[in-house]
């Protein structure tokens, strides 16, 4: 098999007529080419399937397959190769209606073969500069995304900095204002009262919300500045059913059935309870979206030693092939802007590669979409 090297074209020789194949074959190799055979349009064809061909030196008239139907079939599988086309005195005409089919140019018999050359060398060349420009536009297309990412993102630190200090500080209030009821409640002169548990339970509760929102805008400032994580036993069909309790009015409104496939006893890791909530949340938040009415949820674990892999799976809407690729880039939604950011799926991904973890998706449009999250049990 021919090599493109930085000088020479891989070059294929296309002639019935075998004196005058093999003669130029063996001038082209006197001047650095290493030039294939082919003795027809059907062999062209069948060498092109197997070697990288930049160049082909065609003969129009052939038994057989024609030159002019070789060079339509060359177009239309390899549009970058380059058709050199050789024709009798007599042709002149067929080498026009050639370029008019995509030919590089056209020569005539007998051919000089420094003038072959210059043409191999011009088509040769033309190839190069037409993959040096595609290179540059896929080069362009990523810098400019790249461009934009960052520019969302340096926009995105901004709009989290000023988004933590507006929740903390009301996050602050409710908190203290809680730690007052608590020390009323406690009292003596409440000692008596018969909702006093209650009440207690009620102030916990506010508490321990208060403490995960303040978590969440820690998380959306991760980006921004690294957390530190607090590890701890994590009981990952615990975290389910509460985040699932969260959602409750969302699956009561669409009758949403939820098919649970998880050994709870089992499914336990060392990990950051407070993110894999959050992951959790935008991940089953997605799936109730997802979903039209009487629409399932489907929750899957396997375990190995090593790692537990949760998927969520839904019957939904689906996501589009084209948009498979960037459902994780920041702020790149298909909702409307009154229905999302764009934000949940990029803090899912961050916070599950900051956890060591994978997340993966697979999705029909129309029949639905599962995510695997995969973690480590030691958080490693």
């Amino acid at each position: 098999m021919n090599n493109r090297n930085d000088h020479k074209a891989n070059l294929l020789l296309v002639d019935d007529e075998d004196g005058f194949r093999t003669t130029i074959a063996k001038r082209l190799g006197k001047r650095g080419f290493v030039p294939m055979q082919a003795v027809s349009g059907e062999s062209c064809l069948d060498v092109m399937a197997r070697n990288p061909v930049d160049v082909v030196v065609l003969d129009v008239k052939m038994p057989g397959m024609s030159g002019m139907d070789t060079l339509k079939a060359i177009k239309q599988s390899y549009q970058k190769v380059q058709v050199i086309l050789l024709t009798g005195n007599v042709a002149v005409s067929d080498g026009i209606q050639g370029i008019k089919f995509g030919a590089f140019d056209y020569l005539t018999k007998p051919v000089e073969i420094d003038h072959l050359v210059n043409k191999i060398n011009q088509a040769f060349e033309m190839t190069r500069l037409e993959e040096e420009k595609q290179k540059e536009l896929v080069y362009r297309a990523r810098l400019e995304k790249k461009m934009v990412d960052t520019e969302r993102l340096v926009s995105l630190g901004t709009l989290s900095t000023g988004i933590a200090h507006e929740i903390n500080n009301p996050l602050a209030i409710i908190n203290e204002s809680a730690g007052f009821m608590q020390q009323v409640i406690n009292s003596p002169e409440m000692s008596g009262f018969a909702q006093k548990e209650a009440l207690l339970m009620g102030i916990g509760k506010i508490e321990k919300s208060v403490k995960r929102a303040r978590r969440i805008t820690h998380q959306l400032l991760g980006h921004v500045k690294k957390q530190d994580t607090q590890f701890s036993e994590v009981h990952l069909a615990a975290l389910l059913s509460e985040t699932l309790g969260l959602l409750k009015k969302e699956l009561e409104d669409k009758q949403i059935t939820i098919d649970w496939k998880i050994d709870k006893a089992k499914n336990k890791l060392w990990s950051d309870p407070y993110q894999i909530r959050q992951v959790l949340m935008n991940l089953l938040n997605n799936a109730v979206h997802a979903v039209k009415k009487n629409g399932a949820i489907t929750l899957t674990t396997c375990e190995t030693d090593d790692a537990v892999t949760l998927e969520i799976k839904d019957n939904g809407i689906g996501i589009a092939k084209e948009n498979l690729g960037r459902i994780f880039d920041p702020f790149f939604t298909t909702k409307t802007f009154d229905e999302g950011t764009g934000l949940g799926l990029f803090v899912v991904h961050k916070i599950l590669s900051g956890l060591n973890g994978q997340i993966k998706v697979e999705s029909t449009l129309g029949e639905g979409s599962a995510f695997m999250i995969k973690l480590p049990k030691n958080g490693r």
